[in-house]
C-alpha cells in the first residue's frame, strides 16, 4: 500500500486560452487522441495507488462534476469541492481542499499529461513532512518555455519559483506531494483580497527550507494550455503508439 493514498486535482479554471470563443467548451474533456484529457489524470492516479481523489471545480461547476463523474471508475472514491473564488489564482483552489484531505496528498492539474513513471517516482521518493515538487531539468526541451513556471534549485532544495525568473535550472511540472501544513503556508502567502498562487505557497515553504525538488530525469510531461500545446502532446503520444506497434508492444 502506498504511503500517499489521497489526491487533489485542480480543474476550476475556464481554459480560455485553449477554448477560444467556444463558450460550451470544458477543458478537462477536450479530446487527446480520442480520449478526454481528464481520463489520463484519472488513470495515473489509479495506477499510482490513489484511493481517494478530491476534484476542485469552479467554472461551470455543475457540468464539470457531471462530466467527470461519468469518467471516474468505481475503484476510485471521488469527491467534488467547489471553489467559489475560482477566478482568483490556483492557490485558492488548493485551499478549498483544506478540510477534505487527512494525510499527505498528491496534488496535480487536470490539464497536465505525465509519464506514469513521474507519478510513481514522486510518490516513492517524497519526504512526507516536506513539500515535494517534480521538476524537469531538461529546460532546453520545454515546449513554450516563456509560459513555463521556472524553478531555481540548490541541490534538492527549491530556492525560487516564478514564470519571470531570469536565472533558473529547472521547470515546475505541476505535480506535487504535499504535507498537510502546506495549507498553512498558502494562507500565509495570501495577498490583498485573499488571493494566492501555488507559486506563492512554494515560495513561502522554501523560506523555511521545506520545499524539495525531485528530478524527473528523461521522463515526459506536457501542460495543455493552448492549441499548440495540445498538438504537441498528441504528436508525442502518437509517436509512442507507433513505436509500440513497431515493436509489438
Amino acid at each position: 500500500m502506498t504511503a500517499v493514498s489521497e489526491a487533489v486535482v485542480l480543474m476550476a479554471g475556464e481554459g480560455s486560452r485553449l477554448r477560444g470563443s467556444d463558450k460550451t467548451f470544458l477543458k478537462p474533456f477536450v479530446s487527446v487522441l480520442g480520449r478526454p484529457l481528464i481520463c489520463y489524470t484519472i488513470d495515473a492516479l489509479i495506477r499510482a495507488g490513489i484511493r481517494n481523489a478530491s476534484f476542485i471545480v469552479g467554472y461551470e461547476s455543475d457540468r464539470m462534476v457531471a462530466g467527470t463523474k461519468e469518467l471516474v471508475p468505481s475503484g476510485l472514491e471521488s469527491s467534488f469541492i467547489e471553489n467559489r473564488e475560482w477566478q482568483k489564482q490556483n492557490g485558492t483552489s488548493v485551499l478549498a481542499a483544506a478540510n477534505h484531505v487527512t494525510s499527505p496528498f498528491l496534488l496535480t492539474m487536470s490539464d497536465h499529461l505525465f509519464d506514469q513513471a513521474i507519478v510513481d517516482l514522486l510518490i516513492r521518493d517524497a519526504v512526507l513532512d516536506e513539500l515535494n515538487l517534480a521538476i524537469d531539468r531538461k529546460v532546453d526541451s520545454i515546449f513554450d518555455i516563456d509560459d513555463a513556471m521556472k524553478v531555481q534549485t540548490r541541490g534538492d532544495r527549491i530556492s525560487e519559483i516564478g514564470k519571470d525568473l531570469t536565472t533558473y535550472n529547472a521547470v515546475d511540472t505541476g505535480l506535487f506531494v504535499c504535507p498537510l501544513d502546506f495549507f498553512d503556508y498558502l494562507e500565509r502567502a495570501k495577498h490583498d483580497g485573499g488571493d494566492c498562487s501555488l507559486g506563492d505557497g512554494v515560495r513561502a515553504t522554501a523560506l523555511h527550507n521545506k520545499a524539495r525538488a525531485i528530478d524527473i530525469g528523461d521522463a515526459w510531461w506536457q501542460d495543455i494550455d493552448t492549441p499548440e500545446m495540445l498538438a504537441q502532446a498528441e504528436k508525442h503520444l502518437q509517436a509512442r503508439l507507433w513505436k509500440r506497434a513497431d515493436f509489438g508492444g
